[in-house]
């Protein structure tokens, strides 16, 4: 058990998998834009502007399986002996990143563009996500371990989330899907120092 409570962030995000893209793969090879220049929204929109480029695609293309992954490891925090900062933060995760995911598959949906991927994309920039191996050995790990194990996790996780946002954030062009990478990256670098002290109490 924690000796003081840590202020959990209720609007966690989180990614999980492929993170640390290059500028040059999230702005894809293609050079075209889509639509016409329009005004940055503040906050997120049921669908997306009409202009976007490869890096936009790829931005949430990826999102959208880490969230769906990121989910399942987040209850599995609900189910095991954890302290109530980490059940709280678990909670938060997965609801958010619920609704995100149908947020960005929906923006997806408008432009035309499949909701993840095609072919071996997650390969080809450096990352697969956590195995069932992987997944399988934390679920079974011991309650003694289980809680820095778990926090360890996601803070890896956060990170690769953090390093992708500020690719988009360079390299892509449409004006919702920016605003989303800046709003994961600073909610992920929030989450990766909270979750540090609490790994460290």
């Amino acid at each position: 058990m924690l000796k003081r409570a840590v202020p959990i962030v209720l609007g966690a995000f989180l990614l999980t998998g492929c993170g640390a893209h290059s500028l040059q793969e999230l702005q894809g090879s293609g050079q075209m834009t889509h639509g016409a220049h329009g005004a940055a929204d503040a906050g997120p929109a049921a669908v997306a502007g009409s202009d976007y480029n490869p890096a936009d695609v790829m931005f949430l293309q990826m999102m959208v399986p880490h969230n769906t992954e990121g989910v399942k490891l987040a209850k599995l925090a609900q189910e095991r002996a954890v302290s109530s900062d980490v059940k709280t933060l678990a909670a938060a995760i997965a609801t958010t990143q619920e609704s995100e995911a149908k947020l960005m598959a929906g923006w997806l949906s408008g432009w035309k563009q499949p909701p993840t991927p095609s072919g071996n994309a997650h390969a080809s920039h450096g990352g697969h996500g956590m195995t069932k191996a992987q997944f399988d050995a934390l679920a079974k790990a011991p309650d003694a371990e289980f809680e820095k194990r778990f926090l360890n996790t996601l803070i890896a996780q956060q990170d690769d989330a953090v390093q992708m946002a500020k690719v988009e954030s360079m390299a892509g062009q449409n004006a919702e899907t920016k605003a989303l990478a800046g709003r994961v990256e600073a909610s992920r670098s929030a989450q990766i120092k909270q979750m540090l002290a609490l790994v460290g109490q």
